[in-house]
Order: structure tokens, then sequence, then C-alpha cells
């Protein structure tokens, strides 16, 4: 067993993407509702959050979207773009009734791509955003690595379909090995998660989203999504959670970002790698509680 989100029903909602699978889970209260964004790759909100969302749902409403390509939507064509996928969020949040509750605020949590869309929403929705949660968020990067490389992933990126998609069917054969490479213990997983992780690579159509998000992202001397010298506009209290050893998403862009943002903490995390919120669950479960309470969100 992963945890409770595993079964729990899922909603279709519709969006101008189409009907996005959504979990909603809790009831409306005092606190504000939750939303929580999974990553790229082969995530989705049942495995990004599947043992957060039932401590979150205790006293308010959370609400985990599937975005286009992932997940309970994998049958919609990807949006590619993080910004367009902060406007399918956006309207989620509108379907499910979150303005019903008696605010039209919410706390927006991301890990990773699911990063760069809630900077996204932040950003284009800024009275809506109550509060950011971004674990190892992607956007904040000027480049892939160095010019040469950025400039070789760019040019990867622009191979057609017909090379690229069965290279990403290959991937997708090692997506187990790629999980374990990607924490600083594979012991630190719960139970089930990689299996997961690898039962959705088997599902056809898997990894087109992520690839689509990646080609959208990549030019051929930075990176198009790269929000770094926007994000100190942005008025909300946010909380970054980040692995130390993280070999995808550096720790200095999150740093960076903390220190340009008003109302920024960094909490790096030792011994941790890429999936933060899963390998140091109990620390998070504590840094987030903080930081609700300091800012009574």
């Amino acid at each position: 067993m992963i945890g409770d989100a595993c079964s729990l029903p899922i909603r279709r909602v519709p969006t101008r993407a189409g009907a996005v699978g959504v979990i909603v889970a809790g009831q409306a209260g005092p606190r504000l509702p939750i939303v929580l964004i999974h990553g790229g790759g082969m995530d989705r909100a049942a495995i990004a959050w599947a043992r957060l969302i039932g401590p979150l749902s205790a006293d308010r409403m959370v609400v985990a979207p599937d975005l286009p390509g992932f997940g309970a939507s994998l049958s919609l064509d990807p949006v590619s773009s993080a910004a367009a996928m902060a406007d399918i969020v956006g309207d989620a949040l509108d379907r499910v009734g979150v303005d019903r509750v008696g605010v039209d605020r919410v706390v927006v949590a991301g890990v990773s791509m699911g990063g760069d869309v809630a900077l996204n929403l932040a950003l284009r929705s800024p009275d809506r955003v109550a509060g950011l949660v971004l674990v190892a968020p992607g956007g904040l990067a000027p480049r892939v690595r160095n010019p040469a490389v950025q400039l070789l992933a760019w040019a990867a990126a622009q191979l057609p379909d017909a090379l690229l998609l069965p290279l990403v069917r290959w991937g997708n054969r090692h997506v187990g090995q790629l999980i374990r490479r990607m924490v600083a213990d594979p012991a630190t997983l719960p139970p089930g998660i990689a299996e997961r992780f690898v039962r959705e690579a088997g599902r056809d159509n898997a990894g087109i989203a992520y690839l689509r998000y990646n080609q959208a992202s990549l030019a051929p001397s930075h990176l198009r999504n790269d929000l770094s010298d926007r994000v100190g506009s942005i008025p909300a209290p946010t909380l970054f959670f980040h692995g130390a050893n993280d070999r995808l998403v550096a720790p200095a862009d999150s740093r960076r970002a903390a220190a340009r943002m008003p109302r920024a903490r960094l909490v790096i995390v030792p011994d941790c790698g890429h999936l933060a919120q899963i390998e140091a669950q109990d620390r998070f479960r504590v840094e987030l509680g903080l930081f609700l309470v300091e800012h009574r969100l």
C-alpha cells in the first residue's frame, strides 16, 4: 500500500483542455483549500502526494488534479507549457467549487514541473494564491547545465516524433532504475512507490506530455520557462523544500529564487534527492505545518 490517495475517487472536471481527473478530499472549513500539483515524467497526483492528501485533508479541502497527458488525464492532449497548465489548474479550481466554500484564495503546492506550474499560477493569478509551497521546483534555471548541453538538449527536442516517441517508449522501460537514481537512498522510498511509477510508464502514451513540456521549455541558448527574473513580484509567502542531493533540479535554483522573493523561506534537506516530499515525508509535513500556521493559511 502506498497510502490513502490511491483509493480516493477521481472526479472528471471540465476544463478548456477537456475533462481532467481531479482528487478532491476533505471539507470546506476555516482553513484555506490547498492545491497539490504533481511533477513530470510518470508522475500523477496519487503518486506525488500519495501519503500527504489524507493528513492534509483532515482540516481543509484538498484539490489534486492530474494535468492533461498524466495519470487520470492521460487520454487528453498535452498542453505543453507550464503557463498553459496553470490555466488548466485555474479552470479545475473554478469547476470544483473552491470559490463557493466562502473564500476565493488557495494555497498551491507543486513538485518539480508542478512547481513551475504553481509559480505560473501565482504570477497569473496573484489575488488567488495565498501561499506557495515549492518542492524542487522547475522553472527557475536559465539553461540546462552549460551552453553546450543546452544546445544539444534543444537540438534533440527538435527531432521528429517518428524518432522521439520510440525513444520515450524505450526510456519508459527503464523508469524503475531512473526513479532509484533520482533519490539519495532508495531505501527511503515507501513500499510500492517505485512500482507505481513503473505501472504508469507501461500505459499507452505515457511520457508524451512530459516530452511536450520539455520541448516547449527549450530554446537553443536558454530555457524559455525560466521565471527567475519574475519571482520577486510574487507577494505570497513561499516555502521552498529541496533535497541537497537533487541531481535533476539544482538546489541552487531554489536558493537564488528564495533570495529574490520578499516572503520566502528555504529548507535544504540533507541526504535527500529529487523526490523530497516522498523521501523526507516526515520533515516535509513538519515544515509545511509550520508554514501554514505561521502565515495563518
